[in-house]
């Protein structure tokens, strides 16, 4: 794979994805892979990525995101031993929907705590080493919520506007340095983040049909991984026709 800004160790780029055992996350891995990077794989699914890392002949890394401490080791460990990412897919996210007044403290927790708070941590970590390199790619998979406001949609929301704000800041920050930074705002994604709700049934929500597959929107992280490094694509925005 071209257009990341950097190599790794044995002659493939680096990619680093979360939320990799499931859904979009799945699915960027794959594409990724079949691109040639070496990717690994972290969610907190560790049987599921051990035997995905295996399919794709790339590394497992069973990691709760929220656990900083436990973050920072694995960073620093990933990077002494395969060398600096070159690509940083922050995939993982939690979805729950609920009116604001119905919804519980523990639930914008969850939110917050996985869409913004676990990007934000995973980049601290990672960030300074690809400035220093002087190049690499950041994707933060964002949604349609960090842009448009549903109904029922308070902590999901209000965890993808941060990411948008976060991202936002980001680009301005790392503006020159080498390394880029693309959102990727889908709208509905066909994943099993919606089995718990059974959207067909339920006239407030979007149809399974009338949404993205998840192998659409790894496309479009694929398409950004794949452009020269003078090119910057700070957001990417894309809907089922």
């Amino acid at each position: 794979m071209t257009g990341t800004g950097g190599s790794a160790e044995h002659g493939a780029n680096l990619a680093l994805v979360t939320g990799a055992s499931r859904g979009i996350g799945e699915a960027v891995a794959r594409a990724l892979a079949g691109a040639g990077s070496h990717v690994v794989l972290v969610s907190r699914t560790a049987d599921r990525l051990h035997a995905l890392a295996r399919e794709l002949g790339g590394t497992a890394l069973p990691l709760d995101l929220t656990d900083q401490s436990a973050t920072a080791e694995a960073m620093a460990d990933l990077v002494e031993q395969r060398g600096v990412p070159d690509v940083v897919i922050n995939a993982a996210g939690v979805f729950d929907v609920a009116p604001l007044h119905e919804t519980a403290p523990d639930t914008l927790d969850r939110n917050l705590d996985i869409n913004l708070r676990a990007p934000f941590w995973l980049l601290r970590c990672v960030l300074p080493a690809m400035l220093e390199r002087g190049g690499g790619l950041v994707v933060n998979v964002g949604s349609v919520a960090g842009r448009q406001a549903f109904p029922g949609n308070a902590a999901y929301a209000a965890s993808k506007y941060g990411l948008r704000g976060l991202h936002e800041v980001l680009v301005e920050e790392v503006r020159g340095t080498g390394v880029r930074a693309c959102l990727i705002e889908p709208s509905a994604t066909d994943t099993s983040i919606w089995d718990p709700m059974d959207p067909d049934a339920d006239p407030t929500l979007p149809s399974r049909d009338a949404m993205l597959a998840p192998a659409d929107v790894a496309e479009a992280v694929l398409f950004v991984c794949t452009r020269p490094v003078t090119v910057q694509i700070p957001l990417v925005q894309i809907a089922r026709a």
